[in-house]
C-alpha cells in the first residue's frame, strides 16, 4: 500500500506546536515518577493495562516534564512506566508538554489537568494536593482554573486536606475520658 503523504502538506504550522507531534523513545533510566499523583488502578484494570501493552504496545505516549535535573517527571501515564519497569524495557513513548515552566506547581496542574479529563480521583490526595498549592501561594481562583474546578470544590478540598493542620497545635480537653 502506497502513502499518500498530501495530507501533512495540507496541516497548518500550528498543528507541529502540538507535544503529540513529536513522541520520543525516552529511556526509562532519565524517567521518574510524581510524588503527587491521585490516580489508582485497581488490579483487575492493572493486569488489562499489562496485556494490552503487551499484545498491542504503546497505542499512547507518556506525557513527560523535562525538569531542570534532566530527569523525565511523569506527568500522565505513570500506570503505562509500571508496566514498563516490570517489562524491563529500555525506553517509552514519551511527550514533553513544558516550553517554558519547570515549575512543580505547573506540574501538579498538568497532572491534574490530564487525570481530571478520566474522570477518577481520590478525595483526600486531591485536598492534599489544593493545600499544598495553597501553601505554594496559588489562590482559590488560581487553583479552579488549572485543576478544572468550581470554587466551592477548592474551598471543601481546602477544608478537608486543611483541617488536622488547624488544629495541630491545639491541646484538647481530656473530659470526655
Amino acid at each position: 500500500m502506497e502513502t499518500d503523504l498530501k495530507c501533512f502538506e495540507a496541516a497548518p504550522a500550528w498543528a507541529f506546536e502540538h507535544p503529540v507531534v513529536q513522541v520520543y523513545w525516552v529511556p526509562l533510566a532519565l524517567v521518574e515518577a510524581n510524588d503527587y499523583n491521585p490516580n489508582v488502578v485497581a488490579p483487575p484494570e492493572m493486569a488489562l493495562l499489562e496485556r494490552s501493552i503487551e499484545k498491542d504496545g504503546f497505542t499512547q505516549p507518556i506525557v513527560l516534564w523535562f525538569r531542570n535535573d534532566g530527569i523525565f517527571e511523569i506527568v500522565d501515564g505513570f500506570h503505562r512506566y509500571q508496566v514498563a519497569r516490570k517489562q524491563n524495557l529500555s525506553h517509552i513513548p514519551g511527550v514533553v508538554v513544558n516550553r517554558n515552566s519547570p515549575g512543580r506547581n505547573d506540574r501538579i496542574a498538568s497532572t491534574i489537568r490530564h487525570n481530571r479529563a478520566r474522570g477518577k480521583h481520590q478525595v483526600m490526595e486531591m485536598a492534599d494536593i489544593v493545600v499544598e498549592l495553597r501553601r505554594r501561594n496559588w489562590s482559590n481562583e488560581k487553583i479552579a482554573l488549572n485543576l478544572g474546578m468550581d470554587s466551592d470544590e477548592v474551598l471543601r478540598l481546602s477544608q478537608i486536606g486543611g483541617l488536622a493542620e488547624l488544629f495541630q497545635e491545639r491541646e484538647f480537653s481530656e473530659a470526655w475520658e
